[in-house]
């Protein structure tokens, strides 16, 4: 699993996204869960003419920004026994787009998102059809 540190920059961040095909980051230090960073909260730190022909040395600067300016903190997690109303629960009443899985020690076990969610509910519903 991929994670990033508080003091990690925006570049590491954004590397890894333009290299993967998941939506958010997880901020650790010293094995704790403290953020989340998401690919529309970098792409709202970023300049817009980053990559482009009309980049400027202060466009390329908002690439040294540190994940700890821009991450969601104290993110709203569940612990891999959560059912998974309990997960469509915590998507319906918070403005949150993955939830962080903890263990009952609180190693990081994974990570769901609302994705995840309609795929497996879209399985179970073909399985149920056929």
């Amino acid at each position: 699993m991929v994670t990033v540190g508080l003091d990690d920059t925006l570049a590491l961040v954004k590397e890894i996204f333009d290299h993967s095909k998941f939506h958010h980051l997880l901020a650790m230090e010293n094995g704790e869960l403290l953020g989340v960073v998401s690919d529309r909260d970098l792409f709202k730190a970023l300049s817009p003419n980053i990559d482009t022909n009309v980049e400027t040395y202060k466009d390329t600067a908002t690439l040294n920004k540190r994940v700890h300016q821009i991450m969601s903190r104290k993110p709203r997690f569940l612990r891999e026994d959560a059912s998974v109303d309990a997960a469509i629960d915590l998507f319906t009443k918070h403005p949150i787009s993955c939830i962080p899985i903890l263990s009952d020690d609180d190693r990081l076990v994974g990570i769901l998102s609302w994705r995840d969610i309609l795929r497996n509910l879209h399985r179970r519903h073909s399985e149920e059809e056929s």
